[in-house]
């Protein structure tokens, strides 16, 4: 059962933010005072807790056993995720889902440094791409379910936290108590490695552009005449369809693009938005998010383990804790990002914005391409 419980552990960090965004034109119309903006918070909020509890969690690391800061983690991440549905006002609302970040914050590092910690070679590279799918996998189920909760009231969604209780069990029963990791004392504390940082900052990157399906998409369809809160339950949870699957063949994904894999996968990225600035069909919709969503599912743990490597064994939880904190914050600025270039271009249309993610992309993938290429020239002359 390690395995699975490990795994588990990511299920309730996928579920921060994206899992109520199908009730968030609800939650509009509940509250009509609150900006457009603010009502986006209530999904990307939690990441601006997550930040710095995720350096909390690698500092704490040195002080009480992984298992026992999970534990307070996800009742931490219970209180905040459940209560929302008890409260009267915007602010109140906003304030537990910041209490839900903090729990997130405390969990998210070890859900990854765990896999590091048990495995090692191609079977963590095969484990992080299991914790990503069945995170993508736990995110269809709760959108899925919260999309249906939705039709009952803005309130009853955030029961979808109740998952948060089951994963507890499952660390409980079945997670080593494990042991303090005391840092040698013999070796001084050095800093991370600089190529963590751009490794960091490409997931924030990543997230910014992801997480614009989970903010927008319910606008995005009205917007358009396309659908409402039901429809758009179903369709971002295709992002994590996508993400599924490119996760559960990670190893064989890596394979096949090798050095490549990362400006390809963003390349279907890319092309997935271009395709949403123009589209008017919910088919075509569907399987850009899905595409979105194959990208991100590659990408994250590639990354991911790149930055672990480039860290060292002794510096894992905190170059975890980086990467992670950069994902968050990118999960943060998304709506602010793209909301301040629609107001700077005079154009608060969704699709202005998705449009303006495809060029970036694009461009990104252009220079990471020509990058690699010119790598590749060098290699014969080195050898």
């Amino acid at each position: 059962m390690l395995k699975p419980t490990i795994i588990s552990i990511s299920m309730a960090t996928v579920m921060a933010g994206a899992a109520i965004s199908p009730a968030l034109g609800l939650i509009a119309k509940a509250f009509p005072e609150a900006s457009p903006t603010m009502i986006k918070l209530i999904l990307t909020a939690p990441s601006i807790m997550i930040i710095p509890f995720s350096f909390l969690s690698s500092y704490l690391t040195s002080k009480l056993t992984k298992r026992t800061i999970i534990m307070v983690g996800l009742v931490i991440y219970l209180i905040g995720g459940i209560g929302p549905q008890l409260v009267p006002t915007i602010e109140l609302l906003l304030a537990f889902r910041l209490i839900l970040g903090a729990g997130v914050g405390l969990v998210m590092p070890l859900s990854m440094s765990l896999i590091n910690d048990y495995y090692t070679g191609k079977e963590r590279t095969q484990m992080m791409g299991y914790n990503s799918a069945f995170s993508n996998f736990g995110g269809i189920v709760t959108m899925l379910l919260a999309g249906w909760f939705a039709t009952f009231g803005w309130r009853t969604p955030f029961n979808v936290y109740f998952l948060g209780l089951v994963i507890m069990i499952m660390i409980f029963f079945f997670l080593p108590k494990g042991e303090v990791q005391k840092a040698p004392q013999h070796k001084h504390k050095t800093r991370l490695p600089l190529a963590v940082y751009g490794y960091a900052l490409a997931m924030g990157g990543i997230m910014l552009a992801y997480y614009s399906i989970a903010t927008n998409i319910a606008l995005y369809l009205e917007q358009n005449n396309l659908g409402g809160a039901a429809l758009a339950g179903t369709v971002v949870s295709f992002t994590t369809v996508g993400g599924m699957i490119t996760s559960l063949f990670l190893v064989k994904v890596e394979m096949i693009f090798k050095r490549f894999v990362i400006p390809v996968m963003l390349f279907g990225m890319g092309s997935a938005f271009l395709i949403l600035t123009f589209t008017n069909s919910v088919p075509l919709v569907i399987l850009s998010v899905c595409l979105i969503g194959f990208g991100q599912g590659s990408l994250f743990p590639i990354i991911m383990i790149k930055a672990m490597d480039r860290a060292g064994f002794q510096q894992t939880d905190r170059a975890v804790a980086m990467t992670s904190s950069f994902t968050f914050l990118g999960q943060f600025l998304s709506p602010v990002v793209l909301d301040g270039v629609s107001k700077i271009a005079s154009n608060d249309s969704i699709r202005f914005q998705y449009g303006t993610l495809s060029i970036c992309i694009m461009v990104i993938v252009l220079v990471n391409t020509s990058t690699i290429l010119r790598s590749n020239k060098r290699l014969p002359s080195a050898n």
